[in-house]
């Protein structure tokens, strides 16, 4: 079975919600484990590439490319929803291994709670909306919990079957046009760099798959 790990580095503040607050604390929290440590669903994850890869392949058609083999390889990635899944199953994506090993060992011999964690990862914005007339609006004040940039958190990426070239050629394409992810990703929060890596997640395979992305461009 092969497997990609899939890395996100923060490049500003981002809010990964469960859309709900904490009544009293804040209006919209991050999605956390029972350790306080943040997370992004892989159901979402999933959706946010899906979303890069329908862009991809809209603006392949808009240069009348050919997108048959595409739309193919989009297909086994991902699936079609409600059809049938795809053959890459994606985890969610977590704070790396050795960080999450260490808090479980401190919180479980009472050394952090689980808010001293989360607190530690996050902190907390306040907003307002402003009327046509430049003022705040009464009653619109919110707050809201953000991950730190720089945080960085890995994915695991399992293929039910051996992917083939033009699969991980056009997955490392929706890799590199996913810069965003969150609340407010629209308003310059949830910025974000991913990349593909191999299953030890110690080599940076996404050039050597875009690589391979481009060529089939050329050749077309």
């Amino acid at each position: 079975m092969t497997t990609l790990r899939l890395k996100l580095t923060l490049r500003s503040d981002a809010t990964f919600g469960r859309g709900e607050g904490v009544a009293g604390l804040v209006d919209e929290e991050v999605e956390h484990d029972a350790n306080g440590l943040p997370y992004l669903r892989g159901r979402t994850l999933k959706g946010l590439l899906v979303e890069e890869c329908a862009n991809l392949l809209y603006a392949l058609r808009q240069q009348n490319s050919d997108t048959t083999l595409w739309h193919a390889a989009a297909d086994r990635l991902f699936g079609q929803s409600g059809m049938r899944p795809g053959q890459m199953r994606i985890s969610a994506a977590q704070l790396p291994q050795d960080l999450q090993a260490v808090v479980q060992y401190e919180v479980e011999r009472n050394n952090l709670s689980r808010v001293d964690v989360l607190e530690s990862l996050t902190d907390l914005r306040r907003q307002t909306a402003m009327d046509e007339t430049g003022r705040p609006e009464a009653g619109s004040l919110r707050t809201l919990r953000v991950i730190l940039r720089e945080t960085i958190f890995e994915a695991t990426l399992c293929f039910q079957s051996e992917p083939q070239d033009l699969d991980l050629s056009l997955l490392s394409a929706c890799v590199l046009a996913l810069r965003r992810a969150g609340l407010g990703r629209n308003r310059g929060r949830g910025h974000l760099q991913a990349r593909l890596f191999d299953e030890a997640g110690q080599q940076d395979v996404t050039q050597i798959y875009f690589k391979q992305f481009s060529q089939k461009l050329e050749v077309q």
